[in-house]
């Protein structure tokens, strides 16, 4: 098992300094994509337009994987 972190950047930083053991990267993509959604979920409302944040997944050595970006903008 390879162990992935997942580190939130935006207004609030958090490194993820445990992470999570996984098979493969396939399995930290599928973890990354859960991971968003539940972020997002959990601002339950709070998030707003002009505000960004992104999910990094990065490897045991911190190698950047994956970035998951989110941005919300108003649209005229």
């Amino acid at each position: 098992m390879l162990r992935y972190f997942f580190n939130v950047l935006g207004e609030k930083n958090h490194a993820d300094r445990v992470g999570e053991e996984l098979a493969d990267k396939h399995a930290a993509w599928k973890e990354a994509t859960v991971m968003a959604g539940q972020i997002l979920q959990d601002m339950d409302g709070r998030f707003r337009p002009g505000q960004m944040w992104q999910l990094e997944v990065t490897d045991e050595f911190a190698n950047p994987l994956f970035n998951i970006q989110v941005h919300a903008e108003k649209r005229k």
